[in-house]
C-alpha cells in the first residue's frame, strides 16, 4: 500500500469499512463512488437544502483524494496521483452537476420540435463540461496535500480556486455554487455580508470535509481538531446572524407602493407575435386586479413591475402597445417592465438587447437597462456560423441574438431611489455585485430582479436561481425586489429576510413596499478581497501543514 493511503485509512469506527472502501477503491467502482458522492451533494442545494448532504459529498471527495494514489498504482501507471486526482474529481463534479442541473433539460422541450434533438447536450454535456472544474480543483488539491488534520483545509483550496474559475472563465457560470449550501439558510448566510458567497465556499468546504478525518490512523487526539473547528465556525455564523437579525430594520421607502406582477405565461408557440395583443391584455387586466377592499385596482399604485421579455414583440416599435399602457398609466402609475429592444445603427445594422424599460402615461421614457451578461447558447450564440451549420441555434430567436448591453447596470427610475438592474441569471453572479455601492453604484438603493423562468417549468431550477438572488440581498446590504413570470417573484430586506413571496407556476399579484437599505457592507465595499484573504490564510495553513507531513 503507497504511504499517503497508509498513514490515511481509518483506523476504526463506525465508518472504519465505508472509507476504507473509498481510499481502497480503484477502476469503475472508484468512479462510482464519485459520481454518487457528487450526486448526494446536491442535495444541499434549494429547493431540498439538506445540510448533511454536502457533509457526505465532501467527506468522500476527501477520501478519493486520499486513494488516488493507489488508483494510479492499481492501473499499473506509477504514483500517478494528480492524474487519478484529476479524474476522481471529474466523476464527482458529474455527478454534482448532473444531479444539480438536469432541470435545463425542460428548456429544450419547450420548442421540441426545434430543440428536443439536443436535450441530452443540456442534460448531460453541460455537466460533463462543468466538471472540469473540480477535477482541476481535486488535482489542486492533491498537488498541496498535507499531514492529516490539515487535509480539509487543502481541499477548500483546491476546489475554491475552482469554484472562483468556473464564475469567471467563459463569462462565468457560478450556478449552485457550493457555499450556496450555507447560502440559502437564513441562519449561516448572514456572513455573506462579510465575505460574499466565495467566502461562504470555502468555508462550507473545510467544514463539511472535516468530519472525514475523525478515522485517521495513529492521529491521536489531533483527529478531532479539524471537526471542532468545523463545529466553533458554524457556531460563529450563527452566533453573527444572530446578531444581525437583531439589529433595528431600516424603515421602508416613503410614498412607494408597487404592484410586482406574475402573470404566469407559458413560452413556446404560443408566446408568438400573433398573440401580442391578447397577451398584453392579460398583463392590464392583472395589474388592475384589487387585492384587498382598500386597494383600488392600479389607482393607489405608485410603480407597476413586470418581468423580463414580457412581450412577444418589440415594444418600443408597437405604437397600438404603447398607447394602451399609456391610458392604462393614466393615474399616474409608472411602469417597469422587462421587454426585448430593437436599435438601428446608422449603417442599417439591426441590434436587438434584451432590455429594463420604463413607461408613464407619456410613453416611454428614455430610461433603460440593457442586460449586460448573456446566457451563452440562450440569447446568443458562441462559434454561431460554425453551430449554426450543425443545426444549432439560440432560444431567442432575434436575428444573430441579443447584444451585450453598455454602461452601468444602475436603473434611474422615477419616484424611486436608483436600483441595480439583474436580468434573470446576472443575479447569480457575486463578482459583478462587488464593489457595487462604489462609484457609478453608489447611488444604489435596492436590487432589481426581472426574470422569466418558464422556460424550466416546476423544476428545482426556479428555486435555485431565487435562492442565489436572494443572496445577493444579504451580501450587498440592498433589498431585493423579484418579479419572475411564472415564479418565484418575491420582496426580500436588506438582511435577506423574505417579506412577500408567490408559488411557482401561479397567476398571481404582490402589492408591497420597497424595504430600506442599509449601511454599505465590507463585500459591497471591497468585493471578494475578504474571501481572497481567506483562501490565502487557508494556503498558508496547508503548506504548515504539508511541512509536517511524514516521509
Amino acid at each position: 500500500m503507497p504511504a499517503d493511503a497508509a498513514t490515511y485509512s481509518p483506523a476504526s469506527g463506525p465508518l472504519r469499512g465505508l472509507a476504507s472502501f473509498v481510499i481502497l477503491a480503484w477502476g469503475w467502482p472508484r468512479r462510482l463512488i464519485a459520481v454518487a458522492a457528487g450526486a448526494i451533494g446536491a442535495l444541499a442545494m434549494a429547493p431540498f437544502g439538506f445540510l448533511p448532504a454536502l457533509f457526505v459529498s465532501m467527506m468522500v471527495a476527501l477520501w478519493l483524494i486520499d486513494g488516488s494514489s493507489i488508483e494510479g498504482a492499481n492501473a499499473r501507471a506509477g504514483r500517478a496521483s494528480l492524474g487519478a486526482a484529476f479524474r476522481a474529481g471529474w466523476w464527482w463534479g458529474f455527478g454534482y452537476f448532473l444531479a444539480g442541473l438536469w432541470w435545463l433539460g425542460s428548456a429544450f422541450l419547450v420548442d421540441a420540435d426545434k430543440f428536443a434533438w439536443l436535450l441530452p447536450l443540456g442534460v448531460f454535456g453541460l455537466p460533463a463540461g462543468l466538471a472540469f472544474f473540480p477535477a482541476l480543483g481535486f488535482a489542486c488539491a492533491r498537488a498541496i496535500w498535507p499531514a492529516g488534520a490539515a487535509r480539509p483545509l487543502a481541499l477548500a483550496v483546491g476546489l475554491g480556486l475552482s469554484e472562483w474559475l468556473r464564475a469567471v472563465i467563459l463569462t462565468g457560470f457560478p450556478w449552485n455554487e457550493y457555499g450556496m449550501a450555507l447560502g440559502q439558510h437564513l441562519w449561516l448566510a448572514e456572513a455573506a455580508s462579510l465575505f460574499g458567497l466565495h467566502g461562504l465556499t470555502l468555508i462550507a468546504i473545510c467544514v463539511a470535509a472535516a468530519p472525514a478525518t475523525l478515522w485517521d490512523r495513529g492521529a491521536g487526539a489531533g483527529r478531532f481538531a479539524p471537526t471542532v473547528m468545523a463545529a466553533a465556525a458554524l457556531a460563529a455564523l450563527a452566533g453573527f446572524a444572530l446578531y444581525q437579525l437583531a439589529a433595528p430594520t431600516p424603515e421602508p421607502v416613503a410614498g412607494v407602493k408597487l404592484r410586482l406582477l406574475q402573470p404566469n405565461i407559458a413560452q413556446g408557440p404560443d408566446f408568438a407575435p400573433e398573440n401580442g395583443a391578447k397577451i398584453l391584455g392579460q398583463y392590464l387586466a392583472l395589474s388592475d386586479r384589487a387585492t384587498s377592499p382598500e386597494r383600488a385596482g392600479i389607482a393607489d399604485v405608485t410603480h407597476l413591475i413586470w418581468p423580463e421579455s414580457a412581450f412577444p414583440f418589440i415594444l418600443s416599435r408597437d405604437a397600438g402597445s404603447l398607447a394602451r399602457i399609456a391610458q392604462f398609466l393614466g393615474a399616474g402609475a409608472k411602469l417597469v417592465t422587462g421587454a426585448a429592444r430593437l436599435e438601428e445603427t446608422k449603417g442599417g445594422r439591426q441590434r436587438y438587447f434584451n432590455s429594463i424599460e420604463i413607461l408613464d402615461r407619456t410613453g416611454l421614457l428614455s430610461e433603460r437597462y440593457d442586460k449586460r451578461h448573456l446566457v451563452p447558447f440562450g440569447e446568443y450564440m458562441p462559434l454561431q456560423s460554425w453551430l449554426e451549420r450543425l443545426g444549432i441555434t439560440q432560444f431567442v430567436q432575434f436575428p444573430g441574438g441579443f447584444e451585450r448591453g453598455a454602461g452601468a447596470n444602475v436603473l434611474h427610475v422615477p419616484g424611486l431611489p436608483d436600483a441595480i438592474a439583474m436580468i434573470c441569471y446576472e443575479a447569480i453572479f457575486p463578482n459583478e455585485r462587488g464593489g457595487a455601492r462604489e462609484g457609478a453604484h453608489k447611488s444604489a438603493a435596492w436590487l432589481l430582479n426581472v426574470t422569466d423562468d418558464a422556460w424550466f417549468g416546476l423544476t428545482p431550477g426556479p428555486y435555485q436561481h431565487y435562492a442565489q438572488a436572494r443572496l445577493r440581498a444579504i451580501e450587498l446590504g440592498l433589498p431585493l425586489v423579484r418579479v419572475a413570470n411564472n415564479g418565484i417573484t418575491a420582496v426580500v430586506d436588506a438582511r435577506g429576510r423574505v417579506l412577500e413571496v408567490t408559488p411557482l407556476g401561479a397567476e398571481t399579484i404582490v402589492d408591497t413596499i420597497l424595504p430600506g437599505a442599509l449601511t454599505p457592507t465590507p463585500q459591497a465595499r471591497w468585493g471578494s478581497a475578504t474571501a481572497a484573504a481567506i483562501w490565502l490564510a487557508m494556503l498558508a495553513a496547508t503548506r504548515i501543514g504539508r511541512r509536517r507531513r511524514p516521509r
